[in-house]
């Protein structure tokens, strides 16, 4: 009982408490803003899938050979392969396997990662000269994209401060210190590319040199509420 007696009381005193701190919250005079803040960057990690089928062939050339024509190719383009590429999914056709060995047809997929779309043009020209046209760009994303994480969020906080204190001078006062700060939304994933790009063997028929490419960059959204006492 005594113990029972001793819960009420500690649930009573912390309710109290939190009454109290919530009126004096709203009691006193403040202000309350949005900052907003939006950071663009240029992606220097670039994700590709680099597709090889032996149906594309007609059979003619098997993976194994495409497979080191892709290697020759992307050392011209300044790729370090053991660093940069790696195999994501390899498959067969085992349809009619049992009856006619020569029908069994593979695929081999590779993810690539390039740093910048100088390097990517590069690869798509040396692909194209070898007939490998089915690449894909999976996504993009930044090496250091914790650090513009932490910039934006900086940004928002110090965007509802100025506007805390534009406010308050229009009405001949002035901002005291925060007193509450919320995190409205922090919609800042990697950025994906949705559309899946196709690079044609026509595509670079007319171009000259290596072609100029260029990507969406990623961008950061961060919004804060903040409230400030009011001097």
């Amino acid at each position: 009982m005594k113990r029972n007696v001793i819960l009420l009381l500690a649930v009573f005193l912390s309710w109290s408490a939190m009454a109290q701190a919530q009126k004096n919250f709203i009691d006193q005079n403040y202000i309350e803003v949005k900052g907003l803040a939006e950071l663009e960057v240029v992606p220097d990690e670039i994700y590709l899938n680099i597709h090889l089928d032996e149906e594309d062939t007609k059979n003619k050339e098997s993976i194994e050979v495409l497979e080191k024509q892709m290697f020759v190719a992307l050392k011209k383009a300044g790729i370090n392969l053991e660093e940069q590429l790696s195999v994501s999914d390899f498959a067969s056709n085992l349809q009619n396997h049992f009856f006619q060995r020569a029908d069994m047809k593979k695929s081999k997929d590779f993810e690539l990662l390039v740093h910048d779309s100088k390097t990517l043009g590069k690869v798509f020209v040396e692909l194209d000269k070898i007939k490998i046209s089915n690449i894909s760009i999976l996504r993009v994303d930044h090496s250091e994209i914790e650090k513009y994480r932490k910039q934006v969020k900086i940004n928002a906080v110090i965007a509802g401060k100025e506007k805390a204190v534009a406010l308050a001078e229009a009405i001949g006062q002035k901002v005291g210190k925060a007193i509450y700060i919320n995190e409205v939304s922090s919609p800042y994933g990697r950025q994906m590319v949705n559309t899946m790009m196709r690079v044609k063997s026509e595509n670079f028929e007319s171009a000259k040199g290596v072609p100029d490419l260029d990507f969406q960059k990623i961008k950061l959204e961060y919004s804060v509420m903040i409230s400030f006492a009011l001097e």
